[in-house]
């Protein structure tokens, strides 16, 4: 309690430099967030900080159910939250003309920090609206680190497989498709079950709403490409210099889901489907009975990206289930797949702002400008301390060299679920701007000094990753002779100037859009479980479906790409 008064009279000396747009009458903001969640607990200390500063209370709705029917009712009533989230389905929350334009209230002289912050991604950010005029509806909630990028861990997508299964086969490296699946095949049918007689699942595949990624995605990384979405991107040069650049020459742009590179991915999980390693029910299963499968540490291997299932991860770590917890592998084709040639993985691409993720301010809500205002006041080394390392001594310590660090069980604490609702802002600081990467300058907690040269998330400081690494993970690394888990795929690739093509607003081809992504989660599905003699048949059958689909969505992502990477190139150029 003492260090909680510590915060509240630390943070009370800044009362003078909070705009007066803060100190009117409290309120209490409605939240809706586009993702699963759980309510705070009623004691919140953050949530009680934030109430204390900004008289700001927050009543948070989490998603329920399918997300484009969930946002497109909220549409219909036109009635929105005051913080609205549309998660990767935000496109739609956008173009029904639910947000604000917070360039109404974000600028150089209202709020420098909020403008610093975006403007080194300003041309990825900023768009034009229907009028032409300079729009910014959301400020991305991840993907605007400060200093050089760190990497190390993966993120974002790769084929994962639990660790247990790689120290089983004595530690080997897995490069492709066909060693994946492989050796899932043998440790399977050597350990059928765990040890309390619980059947193992070999490869589990989320199909669920927006989650189909994990079905559909894969191939493009099997090709050696970062996340592009639903379209595979050649780049011929990797040279993204200005001068002599031609995007229409240098980004060849085409959906895969057709193509013949892509069959040989889904006949091998027809393959695999047929030895056992996946079970019918992973095609109908909920994103809630996902994680809790993984959680259980029965799910051998998947492709997903890590941030959709950390929550099972905290799980397996909290139950000190190490060897269950996952490695991520930059898998490619076999050069058999491919007309004998070798491919390059790049799983791992540039800091990229996530482009309209995050919370919006709502059409509906009364005080956008008390809302700027706190974000505005929230992006100080203050604020940004607390959201993301918490209460100095109760949370975190400052060694005498000024470096941030915690002790075995203030760290624990951070991986505890129950815990964090009582002594973190998720609901809240997930979905807002936020601080990333380096700690740039010194800066003052309490009577301390907290050094230039630490990392403003706790995930990304070597006192954590490797100093309370727990036993198992640091003998496993020493296996392979690693420092860090993101050895095991390429170092990050240049950023392309488009960004990653994902982020496009496919708004223009809506239509097409999703006929083309409801071809795939009906026919995919069938495709993997019918029997080997009538995979040819079927997937002519869904290649002739959805080409007219692919054909216009392709055009106009071909088109699309060229049109980003010239205005950021034209941007940088001026």
């Amino acid at each position: 309690m003492r260090k909680i008064l510590a915060a509240l009279l630390c943070l009370s000396m800044l009362i003078s430099l909070v705009p007066a747009v803060m100190a009117e009458e409290p309120i209490t903001l409605t939240v809706f967030r586009g993702d699963p969640g759980d309510q705070p607990t009623e004691d919140n200390k953050i949530y009680k900080l934030i109430e204390e500063k900004f008289g700001v209370k927050f009543n948070f709705t989490y998603l329920t159910g399918d997300l484009d029917q969930t946002l497109s009712t909220r549409l219909a009533s036109g009635s929105y939250p005051d913080l609205f989230d549309g998660g990767n389905s935000a496109d739609l929350i956008i173009s029904g003309g639910a947000l604000i334009n917070l360039l109404d209230y974000v600028s150089p002289e209202k709020t420098p920090r909020l403008w610093a912050h975006i403007e080194p991604q300003k041309a990825r950010l900023i768009e034009k609206d229907a009028d032409g005029n300079d729009v910014l509806y959301i400020i991305p909630n991840y993907g605007l680190p400060e200093g050089p990028q760190i990497a190390l861990s993966v993120g974002g997508p790769a084929f994962f497989i639990q660790k247990q299964v790689l120290a089983w086969d004595d530690y080997p490296e897995i490069k492709t498709m066909d060693q994946y699946f492989d050796l899932l095949e043998r440790f399977l049918d050597a350990n059928p079950t765990d040890e309390n007689g619980t059947p193992y699942t070999g490869f589990a595949i989320l199909c669920e709403d927006w989650r189909h990624f994990c079905l559909i995605n894969p191939v493009q990384h099997l090709m050696g490409r970062p996340n592009d979405g639903e379209v595979y991107i050649c780049v011929t040069d990797q040279n993204y210099e200005v001068t002599g650049n031609d995007p229409a020459q240098e980004f060849k742009t085409e959906t895969f889901i057709d193509k013949p590179y892509a069959k040989a991915y889904y006949q091998k999980l027809n393959e695999v489907y047929q030895a056992g390693l996946i079970d019918r029910s992973t095609f109908t299963m909920s994103y809630d009975q996902y994680i809790a499968a993984i959680s259980n540490g029965t799910v051998l291997g998947m492709f997903d990206q890590a941030w959709d299932f950390g929550t099972a991860t905290s799980a397996l770590a909290d139950a000190q289930k190490y060897d269950r917890t996952y490695v991520a592998l930059g898998l490619v084709y076999d050069p058999d797949y491919v007309n004998g040639a070798e491919i390059e993985e790049h799983y791992l691409n540039g800091s990229l702002p996530n482009v309209r993720r995050g919370f919006g301010i709502s059409t509906s809500c009364t005080c956008p400008e008390r809302i700027v205002a706190m974000w505005e006041e929230m992006m100080s080394d203050e604020w940004q301390m607390i959201f993301n390392w918490g209460i100095e001594g109760e949370d975190y310590y400052i060694d005498e060299n000024g470096r941030l660090n915690m002790t075995e069980e203030q760290y624990a604490n951070t991986q505890n679920a129950q815990w964090k609702l009582a002594n973190k802002a998720d609901g809240f600081f997930q979905s807002s701007p936020k601080r990333q990467g380096w700690i740039l300058n010194d800066i003052q907690v309490g009577d301390k000094v907290v050094k230039a040269g630490n990392c403003w998330e706790p995930g990304n400081q070597d006192e954590i990753v490797f100093g309370l690494m727990n036993d198992y993970d640091k003998e496993f690394l020493a296996a392979y002779g690693y420092s860090k888990f993101a050895d095991f795929v390429n170092p990050p690739i240049e950023l392309a100037p488009y960004g990653e093509a994902w982020q496009i607003d496919y708004t223009p081809v809506s239509t097409a859009h999703d006929n083309f992504l409801k071809v795939q989660d009906e026919q995919l599905p069938q495709l993997i479980m019918c029997e080997p003699a009538e995979f040819d048949a079927k997937w002519d059958a869904f290649v002739a479906e959805i080409q007219p689909y692919a054909d216009e969505f392709g055009a106009f992502m071909q088109d699309a790409v060229i049109a980003e990477a010239h205005k950021v190139l034209d941007n940088v150029a001026e």
